[in-house]
């Protein structure tokens, strides 16, 4: 008996909360729950053009999807899908290949190369666009709570990252690094923004109201590629993945609970008599002498996985749980115990995109 064919993953993406995580494959495109796991739909397109989806964006739980398509004349075009109509309602063209799409209810952001628009999700109207310096990867993060929105993307210099407030009308320039920009995450709120450059040693955190440094992370020594990065909902965490096959959580000391703050609060500190713990070094009683290595607040909670298998990280529904999704088909949810820290543990773990996964 024949087996099926394995399914190719072209693109992987959490929706805005991480209550959900999409897939575009060659023939179309999958959607699932992912805390609790469970696939919830999924749509082959006969005519789909040489090599299927390979771009999905989510807005919330809603039934409408934004779609780039692979091939010629295609990857160029976002195409605005309604799952309750079963029908595209409508598409945005460029001269040159989407690299990312962001949603929310009342914008959809493109990004290209070395260009992002901004349009109203009503009547696809242009509301504004932007140059960026060269962006392959299409980096791009916008809040999502009522209100205008805010808008984090690369600048024109290496290393810079532009904040666009469409509130106040403000652009701020925030020099996050000396490399080049690897990865962004903002807060549903808007007012913190989370970086990674190329080296993926440090993560910084950052006001987007004054740009100012709130807090500086250190993932590791050794030069890494950070493929996500992700707040939790109450901005008291920070969880990253990367080439080096290991997901972090960071405790965040930033107060998210005025408007208009970035102050520092008392955020749990794990136990620093733990083995296994990664706290702020022990050697802080003479920080200011020692290099930055050690002054760097390292992570809290590890979970080891694969290396040089590109994970997406997000958190989960229950408090100190994480969601992990990797484009070689696997599903893991973990805890983590915000006061020891430490190696944390598989609660669940699935393998999707099997070819006779039921919907």
């Amino acid at each position: 008996m024949n087996q099926p064919d394995p399914i190719t993953i072209h693109h992987l993406a959490l929706n805005q909360d991480h209550g959900c995580f999409a897939t575009g494959t060659e023939t179309g495109f999958r959607v699932y729950l992912s805390d609790p796991y469970k696939p919830i739909m999924r749509r082959d397109f006969d005519r789909n053009p040489r090599g299927g989806t390979q771009l999905v964006s989510m807005l919330f739980r809603s039934n409408i999807i934004c779609l780039v398509n692979s091939g010629p004349h295609q990857s160029n075009k976002v195409m605005i899908w309604d799952d309750h109509e079963n029908r595209y309602l409508g598409e945005l063209s460029f001269r040159s290949e989407v690299k990312n799409v962001r949603l929310r209810r009342d914008r959809i952001v493109v990004v290209l190369n070395q260009k992002v628009y901004v349009y109203n999700f009503t009547d696809l109207k242009l509301v504004d666009q932007i140059e960026t310096v060269v962006n392959p990867t299409g980096l791009c993060d916008v809040s999502q709570n009522a209100g205008p929105m805010v808008m984090a993307c690369p600048g024109l210099l290496k290393g810079q990252v532009r904040v666009e407030d469409y509130g106040t009308k403000k652009s701020k320039y925030i020099t996050a690094h000396a490399s080049r920009i690897a990865s962004i995450a903002m807060t549903l709120d808007g007012r913190f923004v989370a970086t990674a450059s190329s080296k993926g040693t440090l993560i910084r955190v950052f006001n987007t109201m004054d740009g100012s440094l709130l807090q500086e992370m250190r993932r590791g020594a050794e030069r890494a590629e950070i493929y996500s990065l992700a707040f939790s909902s109450n901005a008291q965490w920070l969880a990253a993945s990367s080439d080096k096959g290991t997901v972090h959580v960071f405790g965040l000391k930033v107060d998210s609970g005025s408007p208009g703050t970035g102050k520092l609060h008392s955020a749990p500190e794990p136990n620093l008599s733990s083995k296994n713990s990664s706290a702020i070094s022990s050697f802080r009683f003479i920080r200011g002498v020692l290099p930055k290595y050690f002054s760097s607040k390292w992570s809290m909670a590890q979970f080891r996985l694969p290396e040089n298998v590109q994970y997406l990280v997000g958190f989960g529904r229950q408090n100190n749980t994480i969601v992990i999704v990797g484009l070689d088909g696997s599903y893991y949810k973990c805890e983590f115990d915000p006061m020891k820290g430490g190696e944390m543990h598989q609660l669940e773990h699935y393998k999707f995109l099997k070819p006779e996964e039921p919907f």
